[in-house]
């Protein structure tokens, strides 16, 4: 046979029994001489990759070559040739994120700056999506991103730091740097992104903008004024002081940063977030960051692709198209994408289509076919005795989705974990209310409501519905759910000591010891223990507990008393007659 024909082409793996027929040679011969090269754990339905198909086709004469066609080289066919729209870049808007603690202005600092109300709105205070902007000024337009500020929004944070120019970095005046300032800072240094620090409310009493500098100084945000590299700009976003100063720093950064794109190359961009709308079907909020995106083009995000219907600009406006550094939301697709995921514009739509089904199916073979070893097992079986709350999250908007499933992921202990057996976007429906039934899980809704049946399927089916606009109230009640899966905790609790003094022998009664009552009290009701010399000789219960000549229930410190044990008479003066209940206390995590 010529070396021409002595090739097997295979895409990225290949059965053992597929490579064994296509080279002409039994199975359990290519079967025996992988366990020859050390190869263990596989049969003649195994799946093996290139390179292993490579080693062993080697000693049977083939040459193994891999056609698999990379999604890089997928995704350029599908966006075409772009040399024709190489042409020279063109200066754009920055990008600028937002971040800070929970409750030091963010909000409040672009809201002045666009002049709308957008914090009067927001349930606790707190930014629930990350939003994108456009603003007009006196200095240029600039694109803001606006991320949450609680904790529980990392990722989301995170994502807004992966796609921005310049970040400003919020801290209050009077209240100094903060756990999630802290967590802002670190975003900005990880993702390189140079920070503009917006020291706000120096407007309050109390206000001290040098102790922030300090602070943050030792963080790596070294002011300019002593050297470093970090431009400060002291603001109140309430009555407007400094904002056009930070608009002028903000400029000033965007200029040093070069920020250029090439509007006429087909579009690139970010999905800043997604959700499913009754009405419209799977929306996506797209920051544009390079090329034009138009209505009618085909895009592909992540998973899901479609053809743009129709885009709207963040005061809902119908646009027609949308250069770099412009925010839209898109219409169109046929999946919610993963907030965070890329969004490329396709010339062919068969290849894009491709692409997203190969990119599902991947998915879910990864999902499918995680591999289990030894110390997987072993996690598995100690798994098996843990409590586990299974919960349902559904929620408005994909971004909350991940960063609820996230934070509730993270409470799991040794004792309870936590099973999210489904999330997803938009309403509670009937299908969830039946999946919560079969699964015996609670479904925790975000800022969604049940929709149709669902409250009214629930309540006969016996499925709690749970509702927040917060996020750490959800997390605050799931926790305390957890709580509640664990069985009480019975404990000792001490309630007093008494001496053994005397010993006095009453027919058939047996032994009586008269005791001082040294600590606490002794009660009938409790149990005892008899401790001589340090050391536990007998254990049980008061048979009998007399304080003069009448029965009583209890003995109070510093009271002499006789005690009758059950059981038990060989008492010694200087024993030490321990009195103790046993309590049940609610079980921690």
């Amino acid at each position: 046979m010529s070396a021409r024909k002595k090739v097997v082409k295979i895409e990225e793996q290949v059965s053992l029994h597929t490579l064994a027929a296509r080279m002409g040679v039994k199975a359990t011969d290519v079967l025996l001489k992988l366990l020859a090269l050390g190869v263990t754990g596989i049969h003649v339905n195994s799946v093996i990759d290139a390179d292993a198909a490579k080693l062993v086709a080697s000693d049977f004469g083939w040459d193994v070559e891999d056609v698999a066609v990379t999604e890089e080289q997928i995704l350029e066919h599908a966006r075409g040739n772009e040399e024709d729209e190489a042409g020279p870049l063109s200066p754009r808007s920055p990008i600028v994120t937002v971040m800070g603690h929970v409750d030091h202005g963010k909000t409040s600092l672009l809201d002045r700056i666009r002049q709308s109300k957008v914090a009067a709105g927001e349930a606790g205070g707190i930014t629930q999506h990350v939003g994108a902007y456009r603003v007009k000024t006196s200095k240029g337009t600039i694109t803001f991103l606006d991320t949450p500020g609680h904790e529980a929004f990392t990722e989301m944070r995170a994502r807004g730091a992966s796609l921005t120019d310049i970040i400003v970095l919020v801290v209050a005046a009077d209240e100094g740097e903060r756990p999630q300032t802290r967590e802002a800072i670190r975003h900005a240094q990880s993702a390189k992104v140079p920070v503009v620090v917006a020291v706000n409310k120096v407007d309050k009493p109390g206000a001290d903008p040098e102790r922030i500098r300090r602070e943050l100084g030792p963080l790596g945000l070294a002011p300019e004024a002593w050297g470093g590299d970090t431009l400060y700009c002291d603001v109140s976003a309430k009555t407007g002081e400094g904002i056009e100063h930070l608009l002028e720093m903000i400029s000033l950064q965007a200029e040093m940063l070069h920020l250029q794109a090439n509007p006429k190359r087909p579009a690139t961009g970010t999905v800043v977030e997604a959700l499913l709308d009754r009405g419209k079907g799977p929306l996506a909020r797209v920051l544009v960051t390079d090329g034009t995106l138009r209505t009618g083009d085909v895009v592909i995000a992540g998973a899901a692709w479609g053809r743009v219907r129709a885009m709207t600009d963040e005061l809902g406006r119908r646009v027609a198209e949308a250069g770099p550094s412009t925010p839209v939301e898109i219409l169109g697709l046929s999946d919610v994408p993963k907030a965070g995921d890329t969004l490329y514009a396709a010339r062919d739509q068969k290849k894009a289509q491709a692409l997203a089904e190969a990119r599902r199916t991947k998915a879910g073979k990864v999902q499918a076919s995680t591999p289990l070893s030894l110390a997987g097992l072993a996690g598995r079986l100690a798994a098996a005795g843990q409590l586990e709350l299974r919960l349902i999250l559904k929620a408005d908007v994909q971004g909350s989705v991940e960063a609820l499933s996230s934070a509730l992921s993270r409470l799991s202990t040794d004792k309870v974990r936590v099973n999210i057996t489904h999330a997803g976007v938009g309403a509670v429906t009937e299908g969830d209310v039946n999946l919560a039934s079969a699964a015996k899980a609670i479904v925790v809704g975000f800022n969604v409501r049940p929709t149709g049946k669902a409250a009214s399927l629930a309540e006969a089916e016996g499925v709690e519905i749970r509702s927040y606009d917060v996020i750490y109230a959800a997390i605050d009640d799931v926790m305390k759910a957890m709580a509640g899966l664990l069985a009480p905790v019975v404990v000792e609790k001490p309630l007093g000591a008494a001496e053994v003094r005397e010993l006095f022998k009453i027919g058939k009664l047996g032994t009586i010891a008269g005791c001082m009552v040294t600590s606490g009290s002794v009660k009938r009701s409790g149990k005892v223990r008899l401790v001589r010399d340090g050391v536990k000789v007998w254990e049980g219960k008061i048979a009998g507990l007399r304080r003069v000549k009448e029965d009583v229930s209890s003995v109070e410190r510093l009271t002499e008393c006789g005690i009758l044990l059950d059981g038990y008479s060989a008492l010694k003066p200087g024993d030490v007659i321990e009195c103790y209940e046993m309590q049940e206390v609610a079980a921690t995590l």
